[in-house]
């Protein structure tokens, strides 16, 4: 789907910001920080227009934010495309991508009445197919 297909079936305004963040995000296989999808997006935007963009594609459910810790904060596109729900992130500890596991569901949790999840993380930490390869 397009980006622009997506901003309009979420009933956002088209802006190139928004479209090629979209765009730099699903051209990749792994999970990207923002500053990676600066690095790959044309144009340039000011701080402020990055920051409206990001924060409007994710409260739309567009692209999901990954935090991995304090330091470490990836960004994949959200749960409507490609067929993901809420699942696990797999963190390579040495080459530091991000993988989306969608086949990894995150697991129901039991609250006690009255309670409310506003969200719910799954990071698997270790290393990736490719650096075991190296070793």
């Amino acid at each position: 789907m397009r980006p622009s297909d997506i901003l309009s079936n979420h009933n956002l305004k088209r802006t190139s910001c928004r479209e090629g963040i979209i765009k730099v995000i699903d051209s990749n296989e792994v999970a990207l920080s923002e500053q990676e999808i600066r690095q790959q997006l044309e144009g340039n935007y000011d701080r402020t227009t990055y920051f409206r963009a990001f924060k409007t594609l994710e409260d739309s459910g567009i692209i999901h934010k990954i935090v991995i810790d304090n330091q470490t904060i990836r960004y994949a596109l959200g749960a409507y495309n490609k067929g993901k729900s809420k699942h696990a992130h797999f963190y390579c500890s040495k080459c530091q991508k991000v993988k989306c596991m969608p086949t990894v569901l995150t697991p129901e949790v039991p609250l006690p009445d009255g309670y409310k999840i506003s969200e719910t993380n799954l990071i698997i930490k270790g290393t990736c197919n490719n650096c075991n390869c190296k070793e």
